[in-house]
Parts: structure tokens; sequence; C-alpha cells
């Protein structure tokens, strides 16, 4: 049961975070009074996010598509920008669409794809860090996924070779040199895999736009997330691998997207 808050106590919280540089420190009081089962769990919960820790870990979850997503601490936190990656994989999805979610981190695309359309798919995901996937685990049960833990496509089952129908893949893309520009929460918080993309920040999405037309059906699509900045060397990346490339972007997230499509009569 969360911890019934009094007026000073809910103002007490409101106080520190606000002392301590959270911009949003309402909201997150109510989120902690929420969380916490004691008092002493909320002391040590305030006192964890005033020393910089991310809230989502402090309290366990994330909201993500109007989902909470269990989020545990070391683990990638899903932005709300993503939120546009699962919706354009979600329009493409038909009735018993074969999903896998690469690179997965907590699952938060798969389940929000899962809890968007209206009609079953099969869905499998993936992620190197044990952490994540014991998340993407509990995130993903409601919906039968199967989660497995390796390096990308060597984590999959064979027999998904050249039978994907969507193939959400948020790699990692934030150029080596520019981890440290990352806010605090991000580059002491969570796993530096989770988010380093290499010297331009597109090593991840070349290994993976490499073996994606040997897993995608034919017809079947590969999506994902880039920066303004990287958008054109991007889909170069993933045309040269012999795939249909376009840009899509949502103006409210900042969100760049792309889509990049086996066409059906390639030979591989």
């Amino acid at each position: 049961m969360p911890v019934h808050p009094s007026v000073n106590l809910r103002s007490a919280v409101i106080t520190r975070l606000r002392a301590a540089g959270c911009v949003f420190a309402e909201d997150e009081a109510r989120i902690l009074l929420a969380a916490a089962a004691t008092p002493a769990e909320l002391a040590a919960m305030v006192r964890d996010r005033a020393a910089g820790r991310p809230l989502e870990h402090v309290a366990g979850w994330a909201e993500f598509a109007c989902l909470r997503i269990a989020v545990d601490p070391g683990v990638f936190v899903p932005r709300r920008r993503s939120e546009f990656l699962a919706r354009s994989a979600a329009a493409l999805a038909r009735e018993g669409a074969l999903v896998v979610d690469l690179c997965c981190g907590t699952g938060a695309l798969g389940a929000a794809l899962a809890a968007t359309v209206d009609h079953p798919v099969r869905l499998y995901a993936a992620d190197l860090d044990p952490a994540a996937v014991r998340c993407a685990r509990r995130n993903l049960a409601a919906s039968g996924a199967e989660v497995f833990e390796g390096d990308l496509f060597e984590a999959l089952p064979p027999g998904l070779r050249g039978r994907v129908d969507v193939l959400l893949a948020n790699v990692p893309y934030v150029p080596t040199a520019d981890i440290a520009l990352l806010p605090a929460e991000a580059r002491l918080h969570e796993a530096r895999p989770a988010l380093d993309g290499g010297a331009d920040g597109l090593d991840v999405l070349r290994r993976v736009a490499a073996d994606a037309p040997r897993w995608l059906a034919p017809g079947g699509a590969l999506f994902f997330e880039t920066s303004d900045q990287q958008a054109a060397t991007a889909l170069g990346v993933v045309t040269a691998a012999g795939l249909t490339a376009v840009l899509g972007y949502d103006e409210d997230l900042d969100a760049t997207v792309v889509t990049a499509t086996r066409p059906p009569g390639a030979v591989l």
C-alpha cells in the first residue's frame, strides 16, 4: 500500500526534490508517494532521487504509450519519443504477424505494439543485457512473448530466419564522443551498451542492417529510430543492405524513424 501523505509530508518531499534540481518536483513527489510502501521506503526513494538516480529506476517503472513498464536499476529507460517507433511498426503488423523486438531493453516497444493492435501477433524479443531481459520478460508476459538473451540475431531461434514480418530494432545511436554530453541520469545510471553507437553512432545499426534481409520475410520491414543528423547516413546503410527505406518524422515527439522494407522479389 502506498504511503498516505499529509500536506506537510508532500510539501517536504517536493521541497527536497526541488532543491535537488528536479524540474517537475510536484509530479515526481506524487509518483514517489504512490510507490513507497512505508515512510522509511519513501525516505530512501527521495534520497536516491535527490542524489540523481532516474525517477524511473527509483519508482521501478516508466510510463510508455499509456502502459506502466517495469524498469530495474541500470536498465535503459524507454523514452517517450520512441512511442512513434512503436506506432509506426504497429501500423504494419497484420494479424498473425511475426514480430521481433531486437535490442528490446525493457520490452517497452513490443509491449506497446501488442497493446496497440487489435489482433494477435507472434512476438519475440532479445537483448544482450541480462537485467534488461529480466525486465522484458515481466513486461511482455501478458503478450505471450518469448524473450531471449544474446547478441542481436544470434539470440533468436534459427527457425525465425526469413519469416519476420516486423523487426523493431531500437539500436543505440549516440556517438561515443557524445556520451559525455548526455544528462547524468543516462550517462551514470543506464547501461553504456544501450547508449553507445560507436564513432558515428551507427555501428550497431550496420550490424542489424547487414543481417536483416536474411531474417525478414519478403515484404517484411525493419523499423529503427535515428537522429536528424544521422538520418541520411542511416538511410544509406539500409539501402546498401538491399532494403527500400523511407523516413518518418513526428513533430510533437521530435522523433525520426526509418522504415526499411525487404522487397518481395528480392533474391538473397
